[in-house]
């Protein structure tokens, strides 16, 4: 069959450099990825025959084994599971698992130490090249269960491979890999050595479901020796907790997660009566890249009597618990179950109840038991878990109580809105917060200004999801959530709150300017009213209670939503010099064509200290520049 040599693309060339050349503290971790990948072809090969019992493919002793060679320096790593055809060996391995290749380069560049760096292999999904740390050729060989003709792959990792059509192939897929001299100064050890290979296993893939096999090598005089398993197979999760040490249970959360740091919560649940099941569920301690794209794989492994049926079961978990890793072993689902059958099987939804209670009061759990810990969680995973205050009503008092947000009561420690009620002011009844790309930007707002001044405790609020729920739970323990940015707000208090008298005074006087900037700025705002949380600023934007903010409406606009731009309305600082000197300005001049640069002035500046930006920038540009001249 004729060879045909491929080059790889830019970025995949630069990765494999990037991974041929680093310096690793462990090189060892080639090996788990390979034991990884053939683990994964078994599983997809007895769910593809568990599915299609007509397919042609040998299931009857389906397993992992390592060949050493000593004398050629070679390893293999092969497995009789699904394998590849030609077309997906050029898809997968030609463009290195085809994503996140630049973000991985990127990472690897800046990981702070070795041990960082090697963790990121399997993150995303360039396992089989990590091969490429210990050798200075890989060969795979590969056929597709239920395919006559294999294909065989070789590269050197230095930019171009090579892709064969051949016959004769065995089922599923073996990786040979040509090895470098041992190197103990460079950390790089004898691989074909059988302590080294059983030492790997044991230490990473002593859990894997699959008979991990190794074939002796022969001495003078024997007969042909006997494969031997080097892993126990043993199930995490049916073992008792006195069972299993920690180091266990990270190893399984890495193998599952492709994830090199340890994971920052176990969560065991075993459920028995009418419909049993365990569960081992972990908490990731760093966020992925990807969590926030459209094609991120959620959901837990599911198997059913320690059968393996799928990898990412999303209806065992709810979106907004998308990061949970882990494994499910369901003792009376079918063995043929579907992902369709699942969305409506009703042992699966309260499988999916517990397991989100038992996820959350975990987390809550945390915050009380193990703050350092829960402030690690809730930075990479807080605003993913307040989008479930959209979605699930049923555990949304759960999700409050598990939540905890930024404030103006403590400059680095977050609050909950429990511990915000307790500190709340006699008389208040409203628990107040703003929302904002961030908590300086919200911190200088205007709409701040009277909430410092009374020294009133304002949530600040700066994940995207915020504009949305706080509008959706309206309320806790009976308090009212509501934006400071939005509504009329009057927070006098006994001793300093102008009397009606006052304020009828103070609205007579400026009656005149605020119906005439009203006029004048008609089509940006429906209204002009004088302010009361205004102490420093001389105007600003408010929305009505009902109405969308700015940042909300740019979020539906964004996803392609067409949203009727609303009016807002300006409010006034009848204390400040610039409100006053316009109100006099106003009295004092018939023709006040002047004037009506200073309203829009004055509303452009309110509209900018929101973080907006003005209708028109090349006027507001023109006329500040105006202004300035004049100045002079």
């Amino acid at each position: 069959m004729p060879t045909e040599t491929f080059e790889f693309q830019v970025e995949a060339r630069q990765l494999l450099q990037l991974m041929i050349h680093s310096v690793y503290s462990n090189k060892d971790v080639f090996l788990r990825e390979l034991v990884s990948n053939a683990s994964d072809a078994l599983d997809k090969l007895r769910l593809a025959k568990l599915r299609d019992d007509t397919l042609d493919a040998d299931v009857s002793d389906l397993h992992i084994e390592i060949d050493t060679d000593p004398e050629a320096r070679t390893l293999t790593v092969r497995d009789n599971g699904i394998g590849m055809s030609y077309d997906e060996v050029g898809q997968l391995i030609g463009t290195i698992a085809n994503s996140g290749t630049a973000q991985f380069a990127q990472e690897l560049r800046e990981a702070q130490d070795a041990g960082s760096a090697e963790g990121l292999i399997g993150q995303f999904g360039v396992g089989f090249y990590s091969g490429f740390m210990v050798a200075d050729e890989m060969t795979l060989l590969t056929r597709r269960a239920g395919e006559s003709q294999g294909t065989r792959w070789s590269s050197r990792g230095e930019g171009t491979y090579t892709l064969e059509r051949v016959d004769g192939a065995p089922q599923g897929t073996s990786v040979t890999l040509h090895l470098k001299p041992a190197d103990d100064e460079d950390k790089l050890h004898d691989y074909t050595s059988d302590w080294t290979i059983r030492d790997i296993v044991k230490r990473y893939s002593d859990f894997i479901t699959w008979p991990i096999r190794t074939v002796p090598k022969k001495g003078e005089g024997d007969s042909a020796a006997e494969p031997e398993t080097l892993n126990s197979m043993k199930a995490l999760w049916a073992r008792s907790r006195e069972e299993v040490s920690d180091d266990e249970y990270h190893e399984l959360y890495k193998h599952i997660s492709h994830d090199w740091r340890e994971p920052l919560e176990t969560v065991r649940l075993q459920a028995e009566g009418t419909f049993e099941y365990q569960a081992l569920l972990f908490l990731p301690s760093h966020a992925p890249h990807d969590l926030y794209t459209q094609g991120y794989r959620r959901g837990v492994q599911l198997y059913v009597k320690r059968v393996f049926i799928m990898d990412d079961c999303e209806a065992l978990l709810p979106p907004y618990l998308r990061f949970v890793k882990g494994v499910v072993d369901a003792a009376d689902l079918s063995l043929n179950v579907s992902r369709e059958i699942l969305q409506q099987d009703r042992h699966i939804r309260m499988m999916q109840r517990r397991l989100t209670k038992k996820v959350l009061s975990t987390v809550k759990d945390m915050r009380e038991t193990a703050p350092e810990r829960y402030a690690t969680f809730w930075r990479e995973f807080g605003s993913v878990l307040k989008e479930g205050l959209l979605t699930d009503a049923d555990n949304r008092d759960t999700l409050l109580a598990a939540a905890s947000f930024a404030t103006t009561h403590a400059d680095d420690e977050p609050t909950t809105l429990k511990a915000y009620v307790e500190r709340m002011k006699d008389g208040q009844e409203d628990i107040y917060y703003l929302t904002g790309e961030s908590r300086e930007s919200i911190e200088n707002s205007p709409h701040m200004e009277a909430f410092r001044a009374k020294g009133i405790e304002v949530l600040l609020l700066t994940d995207p999801v915020d504009e949305v729920w706080v509008d959706v739970v309206g309320e806790f323990e009976g308090k009212r959530l509501r934006s400071v940015a939005k509504g009329e707000v009057d927070l006098g208090t006994e001793g300093d709150e102008k009397s009606d008298g006052e304020k009828e005074k103070q609205g007579e006087e400026y009656a005149g300017l605020l119906a005439w900037m009203r006029e004048q700025l008609a089509d940006d705002v429906k209204e002009v009213r004088l302010s009361s949380r205004l102490t420093v600023s001389p105007a600003c934007i408010v929305s009505d209670t009902g109405d969308l903010t700015p940042a909300l409406e740019n979020m539906y606009r964004a996803m392609g939503q067409e949203v009727p731009k609303a009016q807002r309305i300006l409010e006034l600082n009848p204390g400040h010099q610039l409100v006053k000197g316009l109100n006099q300005a106003y009295k004092d001049r018939e023709d006040r064509t002047e004037l009506t640069g200073t309203a829009e002035l004055l509303h452009g500046l309110a509209v900018l200290a929101e973080g907006g930006r003005p209708k028109d920038p090349g006027r507001f540009v023109k006329l500040v520049a105006d202004r300035l001249e004049r100045a002079l």
